[in-house]
């Protein structure tokens, strides 16, 4: 793999960690909170329509390629190590599929399947909302240094 090309697929790591860590920032620091302050009914509604459009292309290219380059910089440290200075693109690959598609996977999306099967006006939506809400957001947080981290361990790597 030629320097220009490895430095781009950091590049590209950083880049598509701090984008998702932008993402992951807005939910946690306002876009939850205004849901929460809304009837549970349409805090509902308005966050199962945000996991509907959240599936769409760009979105997913940034998310899982981002993934995909952690993926191929992993391959790298272990083809290189120990090179110096190489344990921080392990750390941000390992924060970033870890962190954000792991905690992704495994906490928020089963939290969205659980409210993509209530109805937003019955008694289980409104009983399960505060709950979601509260978890749902906790795990976003540490989505949210995880991503943060990761794009700070790529660009120091790069320095």
């Amino acid at each position: 793999m030629t320097a220009t090309v490895f430095f781009t697929l950091i590049l590209l790591a950083a880049l598509g960690s701090g984008l998702m860590a932008g993402v992951f920032f807005a939910f946690s620091v306002f876009v939850m909170a205004a849901l929460k302050r809304l009837p549970a009914a349409q805090g509902i509604a308005a966050m199962q329509a945000i996991n509907v459009a959240v599936i769409n292309p760009l979105f997913m290219a940034v998310f899982l390629g981002t993934g995909v380059f952690c993926s191929a910089i992993l391959i790298f440290v272990v083809l290189m190590w120990p090179y110096p200075g190489i344990g921080y693109l392990a750390v941000g690959a390992l924060l970033y599929i870890a962190g954000c598609i792991g905690v992704t996977m495994l906490c928020n999306v089963p939290r969205n399947n659980a409210l993509a099967a209530v109805k937003p006006e019955s008694a289980a939506g409104v009983d399960y909302w505060p709950h979601y809400v509260r978890e749902w957001t906790r795990w976003n947080h540490v989505r949210t240094v995880a991503c943060a981290m990761a794009m700070a361990a790529f660009v120091v790597s790069l320095s």
